[in-house]
């Protein structure tokens, strides 16, 4: 008898260690099925439609270097520039949706998904939202030589001039060049539109007196009001900014309905799974939130976004600006292709 009870026990213990470990295979397993529960356990790779340089660059690098500091795992920034943003964008468009290939989408895809008849692409069935990074304001800029020193001047000599003052812009459908467009179709002025490939030609030819104006991205304009070779009229953020407090806006020279901002905002393939998707934003706004970064920020002429910065809310925001802009590009008849 003693031995059967034995050998009942030692079957029992059997039976129960088997279910222990396959009960611990299946926690682990769980475990493991959660996208969110080690993300990121390898190198993300940030895409951007522009070269390196520029304003998106730079705030892409300062968001994946902090990114990296928190997570411990890198985040790179990988420039794919062409097309106003559109090469970046197909590119991670076919990328898998798990979380460890991004994109930095802008006020260029809002406009873009409008201007061009045939995108390989939609910003919003294609891409995921995650948050805002970043805005910044576009500043009305002329040449010093020009005989105008405010928005309303600019705008009397433009109506004085008919067709005979330029506004360079960094390529046809850019933000540079729609704010000059929406200018054009609130102050009922005939301005004519001169394209470049880039800021940095425009801003060249700006200096030197072949174009008259420019509705320049702030940062990269700033220094050349600084030095004097520039001359600023008015910001077209609906506030003044801190680091040109005493720039007017345009709302404020007298157009109460101008304002324009260009964005940047992190998207993820669509597909991607939601816990990835929430732990990319908090990742994010906590970087976004660190004291040290929104100095960084203010100082480079950038402005953080507001709390709780959520993929909903970029959602609307985006869905927001393509319905704008759709509505110059058809007021104004623009195409590129």
């Amino acid at each position: 008898m003693k031995t059967i009870s034995a050998f009942k026990m030692r079957v029992t213990g059997l039976a129960l260690s088997v279910v222990a470990t396959f009960s611990l295979v299946t926690v682990n397993s769980a475990q493991a099925q959660t996208p969110s529960a080690n993300f990121p356990d390898k190198p993300v790779t940030i895409v951007l439609g522009y070269p390196a340089g520029g304003a998106t660059d730079r705030v892409t690098r300062l968001a994946a270097k902090a990114l990296s500091e928190q997570t411990g795992q890198s985040f790179i920034v990988e420039n794919r520039a062409g097309a106003n943003s559109n090469i970046g964008a197909e590119y991670v468009a076919r990328t898998k949706p798990d979380g460890y290939t991004l994109y930095v989408g802008t006020i260029a895809n809002a406009i873009n998904r409008t201007l061009y008849t045939k995108l390989n692409y939609d910003i919003l069935e294609d891409f995921t939202p995650i948050g805002l990074l970043a805005s910044v304001p576009n500043v009305l800029v002329i040449n010093p030589k020009l005989p105008i020193n405010s928005v309303p001047e600019y705008i009397a000599y433009a109506r004085t001039n008919p067709g005979k003052l330029t506004c360079a812009s960094a390529g046809s459908g850019s933000s540079i060049h729609l704010s000059c467009e929406l200018f054009k179709i609130e102050t009922n002025t005939n301005i004519l539109h001169v394209p470049y490939k880039g800021s940095g030609p425009a801003v060249a030819d700006l200096m030197g007196g072949q174009v008259d104006s420019m509705f320049d991205n702030l940062p990269s304009a700033l220094p050349h009001i600084k030095s004097g070779k520039l001359r600023a009229l008015g910001v077209t953020s609906p506030e003044r900014v801190t680091i040109a407090k005493d720039l007017p806006t345009l709302s404020q020279a007298g157009l109460p309905e101008f304002a324009v901002m260009s964005w940047f905002g992190l998207f993820a393939r669509a597909g991607t799974p939601k816990p990835i998707i929430e732990k990319l934003n908090l990742e994010l706004n906590r970087a976004l939130n660190d004291p040290a970064m929104r100095e960084t920020f203010t100082d480079a002429g950038f402005v953080s976004p507001s709390p709780p910065n959520s993929p909903q809310q970029l959602d609307a925001f985006t869905q927001g600006e393509i319905s704008r802009w759709r509505k110059v590009i058809n007021t104004t008849g623009i195409k590129v292709d």
